[in-house]
């Protein structure tokens, strides 16, 4: 995990909503480029559909896309052919704020980033809410941890490392901060 990680967790901000926070290289434009443009957002995310206004998308979860490491048993059939997302975006309002539905069957979650510049750097604060349960609480915190530090990794011209072993790492640190299985 790089420097960045072990100071921008995840914390629970109410039941059911996790949010984090990251200061990444700007200006607010390139960083808002990443989020909605499918083929930056796939170095980092997902691949799939340019996100718009009001509109629904696909995203595809490939994380081939997003490191040479090698993928855990547990998620090789998701990475195969890539998983398939519809999202529909609530909130379109460049480069400030970006809100989509976050399917999970039939429950719907929401996610919402917002960007903030800071001089030269823009902090993105993202905030994932109607969690299902703990274990969707623990899988996103650590999942967007994760790809938040990949995301990192691109904006400063770097290969993603380590994004599996991070996941892992992410997941059992989350199940400790959160008390789940309590």
């Amino acid at each position: 995990m790089n420097a960045v990680s072990k100071n921008s967790y995840a914390v629970e901000t109410a039941p059911a909503t996790v949010k984090i926070e990251r200061l990444l290289p700007g200006p607010a434009e390139r960083v808002w480029s990443y989020l909605v443009d499918a083929d930056k957002r796939m170095l980092w995310f997902s691949a799939g559909d340019t996100l718009r206004s009001d509109a629904s998308a696909t995203i595809l979860f490939k994380h081939s896309n997003i490191t040479d490491e090698p993928t855990p048993d547990r998620w090789k059939e998701m990475d195969k052919g890539g998983v398939k997302a519809t999202v529909k975006v609530t909130e379109f309002d460049p480069p400030r704020v970006l809100s989509y539905t976050w399917p999970n069957g039939e429950h719907q979650s929401e996610v919402r980033f917002e960007l903030f510049p800071e001089g030269d750097k823009v902090r993105l604060v993202l905030t994932h809410e109607r969690l299902k349960d703990m274990d969707e609480q623990v899988g996103v915190s650590s999942g967007w941890h994760a790809h938040f530090d990949a995301l990192a990794d691109v904006l400063e011209g770097r290969k993603p490392q380590r994004f599996w072993a991070n996941v892992l790492q992410l997941e059992k640190e989350y199940v400790e901060r959160y008390g789940a299985g309590r």
